[in-house]
């Protein structure tokens, strides 16, 4: 395995484009290239939860395109399994688990490990963002959203770091949400939740980063996933996103995906601690008038 402490490489770009352009001695893809290649993950072992569908999905596929070898949980068996099937034999790894049991998760981050080498890179992505009235929630309710949206993100980071430690470094990426920070009603949980993620982050940055390991989340805006589209999302509610946003386009999972791809890689070797922010403007506070 290969240190972490390494200079980063090359970035490379899939796809037909111009040739990069230097910048600093290091090659720059060219925007509207096919995407970039980050050489430096080719055979890094991957966990990932919550990826059968939606934005876990494509982090499972982006870093299988990497090279990566991919270990992913989730509770969905079935699509689980499907996507699985459809990643290059023997170099990904799908168990169903439920991240709320601690002990079953442990146990799918120890088999991953055993099967493909020690988890160099944690993504930790399983969540749901049910929605729940104020007057509704009840103390089990809360205990349970809490276990689904962020407890295991702890548990993981504190399951992983050792074997990361030992091979001379890792990345763990956490998933936050703006909708914290937009105060979205309905969610208090889930906001509850995902702004610990923050905090979450920057404390294990300072915990972890003698061992080399880095630590940082992704908070993503208004993603569109196959679940938004079958529970939420309208055409009012669509135009009401793309309103709000400065970008006036609708976020994929690609746009997530790359953006793990990056703080995976040792393009990002300096960074830590920092909740990077995918939105697209949406939770940007100044108004036009």
């Amino acid at each position: 395995m290969e240190d972490f402490t390494l200079g980063a490489k090359r970035v490379r770009s899939r796809g037909t484009r111009a040739p990069a352009q230097r910048h600093g001695g290091r090659a720059m893809a060219q925007a509207g290239s096919g995407g970039a290649q980050y050489p430096d993950l080719a055979d890094r072992t991957v966990f990932v939860s919550g990826g059968a569908s939606g934005i876990g999905a494509a982090f499972v596929t982006a870093f299988a395109a990497q090279g990566c070898r991919v270990a992913f949980i989730d509770i969905a068996e079935a699509a689980g399994k499907a996507l699985a099937a459809t990643l290059s034999p023997g170099r990904a790894h799908f168990a169903a688990c439920d991240v709320r049991d601690v002990i079953a998760l442990r146990a799918a981050l120890a088999t991953a490990a055993a099967a493909l080498g020690a988890i160099r890179i944690l993504v930790n992505n399983a969540a749901r963002d049910d929605r729940h009235a104020f007057a509704d929630v009840t103390p089990e309710y809360w205990d349970d959203n809490q276990a689904t949206n962020l407890r295991h993100h702890f548990f993981a980071a504190q399951a992983v770091a050792p074997g990361m430690a030992a091979a001379g470094g890792g990345v763990i990426i956490n998933l936050g949400s703006v909708a914290w920070m937009r105060g979205r009603p309905q969610l208090a949980g889930y906001t509850t939740a995902k702004a610990g993620i923050a905090g979450l982050t920057r404390t294990l940055a300072r915990e972890l980063g003698g061992m080399n390991i880095r630590v940082n989340s992704i908070v993503p805006g208004a993603v569109v996933t196959e679940r938004q589209k079958a529970l939420w999302l309208s055409p009012e509610q669509e135009q009401a996103f793309l309103d709000q946003q400065c970008l006036k386009f609708r976020l994929s999972e690609s746009d997530v995906a790359r953006t793990a791809l990056f703080l995976a890689s040792d393009e990002a070797r300096g960074i830590t601690g920092q909740s990077l922010i995918v939105d697209a403007g949406l939770a940007q506070t100044s108004v036009v008038v």
